[in-house]
């Protein structure tokens, strides 16, 4: 792996890091909580998300929706290239407040993925799109007259973390990370650093270094 580019695009992003080694470059920035503490499944594709958050806020309702999808169509129809669609519902099931319609409108617009503490139906229909979509679980109902998007663009809470527009979010098999705006590059830089390192230590250990003697050597693990 070469030296850490002066930027780090999405796409360098996607082929060389992954969630674990940056939630260890924010540990050393000292931002402990960057990952949700609730485990959300991906449900329709294997591939990695990277992408920065277009964020929605959610809420459960008891009655007869007067503008049935209003702002809810309105943040999809507003998505962005290299854009993931956030959905924070404070955990209710109510209702799949993600589905394949909402898949291919921000498709259209260049989405790369959804990720939210609520529900998904149409997994088959979905996972023919290969569109990752990460959730807390399923259900077969539609969200009209049971949950609504209330407000758009706004710093977000999933599992105790914060999701605000434009922070990066990195979902992949092991998990998701959120990389606040302020401190995106530092930690980049940080991760490629140690996916550098830690291949080093790899190949040492490899060829029959003990775990000890590597990590006093290369202080990584």
């Amino acid at each position: 792996m070469s030296a850490a580019p002066q930027h780090i695009s999405l796409q360098q992003i996607r082929e060389h890091l992954y969630s674990a080694v940056v939630c260890d470059a924010l540990d050393s920035l000292g931002l402990i909580n960057q990952s949700p503490r609730i485990q959300l499944r991906q449900w329709t594709s294997s591939k990695m998300l990277v992408g920065r958050c277009r964020t929605t806020l959610w809420a459960d309702m008891f009655h007869t929706d007067p503008q049935p999808y209003e702002l809810e169509l309105q943040a999809v129809d507003s998505c962005q290239p290299d854009e993931v669609f956030i959905a924070a519902t404070g955990g209710s099931l109510r209702s799949a407040i993600w589905g394949e319609l909402l898949t291919t409108a921000v498709m259209n617009g260049g989405c790369v993925g959804a990720i939210t503490d609520g529900g998904v139906r149409d997994i088959l229909k979905i996972r023919e799109l290969d569109f990752p979509v990460l959730a807390l679980g399923t259900s077969p109902y539609d969200s009209k007259d049971r949950q609504r998007v209330i407000d758009c663009n706004i710093p977000v809470d999933i599992g105790g973390v914060s999701f605000s527009p434009g922070d990066l979010v990195i979902a992949d098999i092991d998990g998701i990370v959120v990389v606040p705006q302020d401190v995106e590059e530092e930690a980049l830089q940080r991760a490629w650093k140690k996916v550098h390192d830690e291949n080093k230590v790899r190949d040492a250990i490899r060829s029959g270094m003990k775990a000890t003697t590597a990590f006093e050597t290369f202080g990584v693990l």
